[in-house]
């Protein structure tokens, strides 16, 4: 009789740590899953990846911080050269 309740209890105690360790590896890739999505939407913002899926060109860089902030200092000059009447 002991050596039945002794292996229900081994039994019963796998079963629930491998219910643990499930649910452990359960929230550790909705973890990774979350921080990759908050990563990417980061590096677009910030303008390290692109919004689309141009890597080149005026497209791409108008989705980057880098490449509109390039637009408006280019825009300023533009802007100053017209009111100054400076011709290319």
């Amino acid at each position: 009789m002991s050596d039945i309740s002794i292996s229900s209890i081994a039994s019963s105690t796998a079963a629930a740590v491998g219910k643990q360790v499930s649910n452990l590896n359960n929230a550790a890739s909705a973890t990774t899953a979350s921080f990759a999505s908050a990563l990417s939407k980061v590096q677009t913002a910030v303008g390290i990846k692109p919004q689309t899926g141009f890597t080149a060109g005026p497209t791409y860089e108008a989705g980057t911080l880098a490449g509109q902030t390039k637009a408006a200092f280019n825009n300023t000059l533009s802007a100053a050269k017209s009111v100054l009447h400076i011709k290319p």
